[in-house]
């Protein structure tokens, strides 16, 4: 199904099931361990072997000798591979760094060796007796030391990496008041539950791999890439998912070295990684670098804004796209934009939730905050008054054919957003004076910020099956890392076909199904269920010929077909034997006709200790504008859940960098700290009465990563309200605070 031209008035928006809060279908497995992740699937092959993997020791330079004589000879040890054994690889498309280092080292942790054995004991005892000489290279490992070195990349997430509209140094140079202001984030961890893991086995040339992944159909091709085999030998499964958060987009290390392990030790081999393995071996949202400037007139019109970022990654690698939301979310007659890639030796930057927007709005909203509070304006009006329905610096415009070379916004109720939070939250009654609202030794603090998010369109297929019973059964590659993907395509299947929701059974994760969107950049959820709708759309057809109807008065409800009075039994379309229809979603030029994308805000309350600094996060609530919300409640779980990762990233993550060894220094659960029950607060989240025709025939649009976007900076805000001490650097701990604590207290 070609989707070019807004959704029409369709079966849908019945909302007889979709749009409402049902509990997930695969609930009851997941709460009594009965949803297998990648290293569960026991039964799935006999006589499993156990591989762990041995990470380099260094960060760069290449391997002198490496013996893994010992290692061999070890008790239950079946096999060794290393990249000499292994022969020559190939490299996938979305890999930035070698899976299987050696001899050249490009980070450290990177894996240059596989040890097989009987049990997972044994193999890694086995592990640590591989001997590795090493022939260390100067590497670069500091961002700021480096930053003057760093190079314009030939795009940033399909974009030009600069932009210009206007004269902004002019503007900037005459405007009645301005901000200038450095800002910066540390790199950060997925920390998910699930490791990295897969099991692997091979039947002659056809490899079977189940893995933990969130784009099943990426993971095919690049394995078969790197392989140097046909995708078509290549079966990827992936039922469950325990968490990804953008760290299993891609191929990594643990599923091509349990294909390789597989493949040495002639039969099935399991490889998790270890958790002190994954911070370094894996993929982190990279470090940035964030200048910011604004000019405004008196009155609070932004007449200047600037926004320049650097961030890093290895060689070959991409740079974060931090300046996005700056290209959209606010009005300004005069702008520029810029982005600058360094080159450095730590372990691949890659996806992680909002990639881009998350990082740029903990620096955007901090500084609009900055300016509203430099103009004496409230922050709430300051961004009303910046309001725009044009994208005012799109590079996308030309191509587009849009009218005075500005495309519109297909939606954009950013304004109610926040007015509604603040109305909701109580904004007025906060103090706009810093450090003027205590509760006995505390000082209380409000804080807001803004939130967007682009929502992309992505091809996705399904195949829908009508069984004699009654019964419709889906089929798609679509992932579930925890969003709730079973639930709301099953929604969408009973909605379409008229049949209550226990009557669909949903089948995802498997190579061999339709390949679909993937669970990636908050594209999933709604075009996986366009997906499943286009394919339900040609179901509905074949019921049609097989009943005799005319399509055009058809209905489906309550397990009949109906239409000019008659009605009939679906099951009736099948008593020959069950109907299978495949089809997909695939996106025309509509979504380059008019900008699409999500709008949020976020109030924050905290309190901060007058004498020690600690800081509480008390109250929270976002409000939301991302189109039709298919199931309030699996989407509010996304927004609470990215909400929590915001705190997280205000004031607690940091992969510390050990700068002369070029390494995470903080690589487990242990040190790299994120927030537990206790840290978080009542969560409130309000979504707007939307649905988007531009978007999808589901009208709905992305929610899992808006919940992110501006929740570090309103917490940054919030603290900044209760001391009167203006962090600008990530994350907002105590040790920043304290020295200047006592004037604030």
């Amino acid at each position: 199904m070609k989707f070019d031209t807004p959704a029409e008035t369709n079966p849908i928006d019945r909302l007889t099931i979709v749009g409402k809060p049902l509990d997930r279908i695969d609930g009851p497995l997941k709460t009594t361990g009965r949803a297998p992740y990648a290293y569960e699937h026991h039964g799935a092959a006999p006589n499993q072997a156990h591989g762990v993997i041995v990470g380099a020791t260094i960060a760069k330079g290449r391997i002198r000798r490496l013996d893994t004589a010992r290692a061999e000879a070890a008790p239950g040890v079946v096999a060794v591979v290393t990249a000499e054994s292994a022969g020559k690889l190939g490299k996938g498309e979305h890999n930035t760094a070698t899976l299987l280092g050696g001899p050249e080292i490009e980070h450290y942790h990177q894996a240059i060796a596989l040890v097989v054995a009987e049990t997972f004991e044994q193999a890694r005892a086995a592990a640590v007796l591989v001997e590795v000489e090493y022939e260390r290279a100067k590497g670069a490992f500091d961002l700021a030391g480096e930053r003057n070195g760093a190079e314009k990349p030939e795009k940033v997430n399909d974009s030009p990496p600069d932009t210009a509209v206007g004269n902004f140094e002019s503007a900037f140079g005459t405007a009645d008041m301005t901000l200038d202001e450095t800002y910066t984030t540390p790199d950060e961890s997925h920390a998910m539950m699930e490791p990295h893991a897969s099991l692997a086995f091979w039947e002659g040339r056809k490899l079977t791999l189940y893995t933990s992944t969130q784009m099943v159909a990426w993971t095919k091709k690049d394995l078969a890439k790197t392989l140097g085999i046909e995708p078509d030998d290549v079966h990827v499964v992936a039922p469950f998912i325990g968490g990804g958060f953008g760290g299993k987009l891609f191929l990594r290390a643990d599923a091509l070295l349990a294909a390789l392990g597989a493949r040495a030790a002639g039969r099935p081999v399991k490889v998790a990684l270890q958790r002190p393995m994954i911070f370094n071996n894996t993929t982190h949202r990279p470090a940035t670098i964030q200048r910011i400037r604004i000019g405004a007139n008196r009155d609070g019109v932004i007449t200047a804004i600037g926004h320049e970022c650097w961030s890093a990654d290895l060689e070959g690698g991409k740079p974060d796209g931090a300046v996005d939301q700056t290209r959209m979310l606010y009005a300004g007659a005069n702008r520029m934009t810029a982005t600058r890639l360094e080159t450095l030796d730590l372990p691949e930057s890659n996806s992680m939730r909002a990639p881009g927007e998350a990082t740029g709005m903990m620096a955007l909203e901090i500084a609009m905050d900055e300016m509203a509070e430099k103009l004496g304006i409230d922050p709430v009006e300051f961004r009303i008054r910046n309001d725009t329905q044009v994208v005012p610096d799109d590079p996308k415009a030309e191509k587009s054919g849009a009218e005075n070379g500005q495309r519109r916004f297909s939606q954009r109720p950013f304004v109610e957003c926040l007015r509604l939070g603040a109305e909701k939250f109580g904004w007025s009654r906060r103090s706009a004076r810093p450090g003027s609202t205590r509760e006995g030794g505390w000082l209380i603090g409000h804080g807001m910020a803004s939130a967007f998010r682009n929502n992309m369109s992505v091809k996705s297929a399904a195949r829908v099956r009508l069984t004699p019973q009654g019964g419709v059964v889906v089929e798609t590659d679509m992932t579930d890392i925890g969003t709730g993907s079973y639930t709301i395509i099953a929604q969408t299947a009973a909605e379409m076909m008229g049949v209550p929701l226990e009557r669909v059974t949903v089948r995802l994760g498997d190579s061999s199904f339709p390949v679909s969107a993937g669970s990636g950049g908050q594209f999933g959820g709604n075009c996986s269920t366009a997906g499943v709708y286009a394919a339900c759309v040609k179901l509905r057809e074949a019921v049609s010929g097989k009943l005799g109807f005319n399509q055009a008065d058809l209905t489906f409800a309550d397990g009949q077909v109906n239409a000019g009075g008659r009605s009939v039994a679906l099951t009736e379309a099948v008593k020959d034997g069950e109907l299978v229809e495949e089809d997909g979603i695939e996106f025309g030029d509509i979504s380059k006709k008019a900008q699409q994308s999500t709008f949020g805000s976020h109030f924050v309350e905290v309190a901060v200790d007058a004498w020690t600094a600690e800081i509480r996060v008390r109250r929270m609530l976002a409000v939301c504008a991302s189109g039709r919300i298919l199931n309030p409640k699996t989407a509010r779980s996304q927004v609470i859940g990215a909400m929590t990762m915001g705190v997280g990233a205000a004031l607690l993550e940091e992969l510390v960098v050990d700068k002369r060894a070029g390494f995470f220094v903080n690589h487990d659960l242990a040190q790299y700290e994120v927030p537990v029950h206790a840290d978080i607060p009542h969560q409130e989240v309000i979504f707007l009465d939307e649905a988007d025709p531009m978007s999808s025939p589901m009208k709905a649009k992305g929610i899992a990563e808006l919940g992110i976007c501006g929740v570090a900076a309103a917490v940054a805000n919030a603290v900044y309200n209760a001391t009167g001490v203006r962090v600008r650097d990530y994350p907002v701990t105590l040790d920043k605070l304290i020295e200047r604590m006592p004037d604030a207290a």
